[in-house]
């Protein structure tokens, strides 16, 4: 049997190294070496196809990972060192017969993706957070903190952006919720996201900016740029960035933040709020940025309030009062999404922050999912409208009336 290993080594032995090969000249290398190794042993065309690919995403791209990266059903890849990948397509977890052949080899592409998003990962700095050219989330944990090989987790991210007409499609909302949203928006609301891991908090995020106004300048600020905001021509895109070899040139989100500020922005977006620049991003949207927007991993709405403070604390001492009156000042709404037991992605909440009265921040659902049964394993529901939004004075300001808070969606 003919084994991939092998025709790469044939191919390396071809290569000139002297200067750069085209792909079509590798390509035609590959086939090549193929059609030598064909007449010796037996290859149906299928075979030959799946290895050319195989070994050309060996040489130009990310190696066996690509063929997981173009799948565009799979959601997420796990690779536990050499001898484990683990995928998730359609909410179920799948093992992988692919393996990598080598520890050197995974190491290989690991240092090509964190290159690509300018970031270093070493066994002095063996944890690292980076993206791939499509968006797509990776993190990486070298030994020694992982004992048993290198260990990759990638969140994969829709190729096109996800809109608020798909979210309905997929009943993570329904018409009525969005298009209330959607006004909060274009009127200048403070919306925070809040969700726990994988209930889709960066996509919804990305569906609820095309309705900001395409005429606003808009600042976005993250760990690693996921966001896909679409059609808004002031667009300014940050990225943090970590310390180099010698520990310099750090760059946090609490920087940017602040350089933010200075960059007339009309509204700030902060992909994810998680440590100590919670108080920048409060003093932010106190300070006249109406219709900024940010998430967070939180349980509940309440939940994610008591996350605020504590994340508030970590950047500065003050006192506990003084940190609640900042996020009931400058937070207006917050949306909890979650992913219930049938893999489905929900918005399940929509509170209001009414403001900051005898030691606690008073909170107000205005829209509750519930579940109504379950329907050939999906869970069906409704979303039932359980207040009116009290604070009012954003969309009389912006020229909604107070009969009807709807927009058109389309």
């Amino acid at each position: 049997m003919i084994h991939s290993e092998q025709l790469h080594a044939r191919i390396l032995e071809e290569l000139d190294m002297t200067r750069d090969i085209e792909d079509e000249e590798l390509t035609q290398l590959i086939y090549r070496v193929l059609q030598e190794a064909s007449t010796r042993e037996y290859m149906s065309l299928a075979e030959k196809t799946a290895l050319g690919k195989e070994l050309f995403n060996a040489f130009r791209k990310l190696d066996l990972l690509q063929e997981f990266l173009e799948d565009d059903e799979i959601t997420e890849v796990m690779i536990n060192g050499t001898q484990h990948i683990f995928y998730e397509r359609g909410g179920q977890i799948y093992q992988s017969d692919k393996r990598f052949v080598s520890k050197e080899k995974l190491e290989d592409v690991i240092q090509q993706i964190v290159a690509g998003s300018n970031r270093l990962v070493n066994e002095a700095s063996p944890i690292v957070d980076a993206r791939l050219a499509d968006g797509s989330r990776v993190n990486v944990v070298l030994y020694p903190i992982a004992l048993d090989g290198p260990i990759v987790t990638i969140r994969k991210f829709s190729k096109e952006a996800i809109t608020m007409r798909q979210l309905i499609l997929w009943q993570s909302i329904n018409n009525e919720v969005s298009a209330f949203l959607a006004t909060l928006v274009a009127a200048g609301y403070n919306i925070f996201i809040s969700g726990g891991t994988g209930s889709g908090k960066t996509t919804f995020l990305n569906a609820l900016s095309q309705y900001i106004p395409k005429t606003e300048r808009i600042i976005t600020i993250e760990d690693n740029a996921e966001l896909k905001i679409q059609d808004v021509p002031n667009l300014v895109r940050l990225e943090a960035r970590n310390a180099n070899v010698e520990g310099t040139g750090e760059v946090t989100i609490r920087d940017l933040i602040k350089s933010a500020l200075r960059m007339r922005p009309d509204r700030i977006v902060v992909g994810e709020v998680r440590s100590a620049e919670a108080i920048d991003m409060l003093q932010a949207l106190n300070t006249g940025h109406d219709g900024s927007l940010s998430t967070g991993h939180a349980n509940s709405p309440r939940d994610m309030l008591s996350r605020l403070e504590t994340m508030v604390l970590m950047g500065m001492d003050l006192p506990l009062s003084a940190i609640q009156r900042q996020i009931a000042s400058g937070i207006d709404i917050i949306v909890h999404l979650g992913r219930l037991r049938d893999k489905s992605r929900k918005v399940l909440e929509i509170t209001e922050v009414l403001g900051y009265q005898k030691g606690e921040i008073i909170l107000q659902t205005l829209y509750k999912y519930e579940e109504t049964g379950e329907r050939e394993g999906k869970i069906q529901g409704e979303w039932r409208k359980v207040h009116e939004i009290t604070q009012k004075q954003k969309l009389l300001a912006a020229g909604y009336n107070e009969e009807g808070l709807c927009m058109d969606m389309d």
